[in-house]
C-alpha cells in the first residue's frame, strides 16, 4: 500500500517542464518567409539532442513540427547511450500540439516510428480531423476547452506515458501558452551571432502575450556559457508561492555544453 501511495504522488507530480530555443542577437527564430528556422551551430545542435538525452517526452507545435520536418527522434546512438545509463526509454515520447487538428498527414513525423507519437488538441477541432489524427497517433488528447489546458494535459502525460520530465522545442506561439499558464520552469536560450530582422519575424514568444508588465514571466540567470560567438543561457522560472501548486520534478537538464569558457 505505501508504494501505491508513493506510485500514485510521483504520478500526480507536474513534470518539469524546460523550452529550448536558439534565436539571432536581435530575437528572431526564423527569417520574415520562414525558409530559414534554425541558425545554431553544431555545438547548438549536439546541446539539443543532449537535453534531449534527458527527456521523458520532447513537445513540439504542429507548424514548428512541419516547417522543420522534424522527427524529434534521439539524435543517434551516442545519445540513446546517454539515455539507457539514466535509466530513460531509447527513443522520447513525442508529442505534437495542433489546437485546430490541422497536422498534415503526410510529414516525416509519422513515418519515423521509432516511439508513441501523441497529438494534444481541443475541443474546436472538428471530429473528422480528430478521427484522421487518431489513425496517424497512438492517442489523440482533447483538451475539454477550446484552448488547450496544458496543465490538464501534462497531467494526463504524467499518468499515461509516466512523463516525469518535458523538452519543448518551440514554437513561438506553444512557448507563449506555456509561459501564460506558468509551466515552464527553466527556459535553455542560445543567442547565435546573426542579425535577422523583418517585421514579421518570429521570435521565441509570439501569441497572446501578457496585457501588463505586472504579468511578465520573471526568470532567473542560473548558467551561462560561450562558444565561438554563441552564447547558451539557462534561466529558471521565478518561484510563485501558491497554496495549490503540485510539486515539480526537480532538473536533470544538462548545463551548457561542457568545457566551454564562461560569460564573464
Amino acid at each position: 500500500m505505501v508504494t501505491l501511495g508513493f506510485t500514485y504522488f510521483i504520478l500526480l507530480m507536474n513534470p518539469f517542464l524546460a523550452i529550448n530555443m536558439a534565436m539571432s542577437v536581435d530575437g528572431k527564430v526564423a527569417t520574415p518567409n520562414r525558409t530559414v528556422t534554425s541558425f545554431g551551430s553544431p555545438r547548438d545542435l549536439a546541446h539539443l539532442y543532449e537535453l534531449r538525452a534527458t527527456a521523458d517526452a520532447i513537445v513540439c507545435g504542429s507548424r514548428t513540427v512541419e516547417e522543420t520536418s522534424a522527427t524529434l527522434g534521439n539524435g543517434g546512438d551516442a545519445y540513446l547511450k546517454m539515455r539507457q545509463k539514466a535509466g530513460l526509454a531509447s527513443y522520447p515520447v513525442r508529442v505534437v500540439v495542433s489546437g485546430a487538428g490541422t497536422l498534415a498527414s503526410n510529414i516525416p513525423l509519422w513515418k519515423a516510428h521509432p516511439s508513441p507519437v501523441v497529438v494534444l488538441t481541443s475541443s474546436r477541432i472538428p471530429s473528422i480531423q480528430c478521427e484522421r489524427l487518431r489513425s496517424l497517433a497512438e492517442s489523440v488528447w482533447v483538451s475539454p476547452s477550446e484552448e488547450i489546458d496544458f496543465s490538464a494535459a501534462f497531467s494526463w502525460l504524467a499518468a499515461s506515458y509516466r512523463v516525469q520530465r518535458i523538452m519543448v522545442e518551440g514554437g513561438p506561439t506553444l512557448n507563449d501558452a506555456l509561459f501564460r499558464a506558468d509551466l515552464v520552469d527553466e527556459l535553455h536560450l542560445t543567442i547565435c551571432p546573426r542579425l535577422v530582422g523583418g517585421w514579421s519575424s518570429p521570435t521565441i514568444v509570439d501569441g497572446i502575450g501578457q496585457s501588463h508588465l505586472a504579468y511578465a514571466s520573471n526568470l532567473r540567470l542560473t548558467r551561462r556559457r560561450s562558444c565561438r560567438g554563441e552564447i547558451f543561457l539557462v534561466y529558471a522560472r521565478h518561484p510563485k508561492a501558491t497554496a495549490d501548486a503540485l510539486p515539480r520534478h526537480p532538473s536533470r537538464f544538462p548545463d551548457p555544453p561542457h568545457g566551454l569558457a564562461a560569460v564573464r
